[in-house]
């Protein structure tokens, strides 16, 4: 599923921008908007993107799990800091980096969840804006993290206490 949607993403990358041929088709016939096999208007919605429902999002999917923010949660991938985050921030490119690192991510995420975290398009563009969202991320603490996660991350990289 997430392979799916992050493939959807950077698909939907490429059309946004209408190709000559699509333009000129659709500059030739205003009154026919199929005026070629295949030719078809762009029809592209791209959701609002909230850092308050991404920073509980971030915590209740798992992502915390493995990455960090303000030094809360995982060690042991990167931090997802929004000060080592390029800005302007482009949700397309996030998508593409999470891309190549799915293997990775999934095979993590299975070990440590049993199957792979499920996003959907809003729920990905939710927490895309949260991690390059500096004061949201102020925000953001272990209260953020529900009990399950929290016995899985200690499960996963031990308690600090106990070492």
């Amino acid at each position: 599923m997430l392979l799916n949607l992050l493939t959807a993403a950077v698909l939907g990358a490429a059309l946004l921008a209408p190709t000559a041929t699509a333009q000129a088709e659709q500059d030739s016939s205003k009154s026919n908007e199929r005026s070629s096999p295949g030719a078809r208007p762009m029809d592209v919605v791209v959701p609002a993107m909230r850092s308050d429902r991404g920073r509980k999002l971030f915590a209740s999917k798992g992502c915390v799990i493995c990455h960090s923010v303000n030094g809360v949660g995982g060690t042991h991938t990167p931090a997802l800091d929004a000060e080592a985050m390029q800005l302007p921030m482009n949700p397309f490119e996030f998508a593409a980096r999470m891309w190549r690192g799915a293997d990775a991510m999934i095979a993590l995420q299975r070990g440590d969840l049993g199957e792979p975290i499920r996003l959907t398009g809003q729920e990905l563009a939710d927490i895309a804006a949260f991690v390059h969202d500096a004061r949201e991320q102020e925000k953001f603490s272990e209260a953020d993290i529900p009990q399950r996660i929290l016995d899985l991350i200690s499960e996963v990289h031990g308690d600090a206490e106990e070492k």
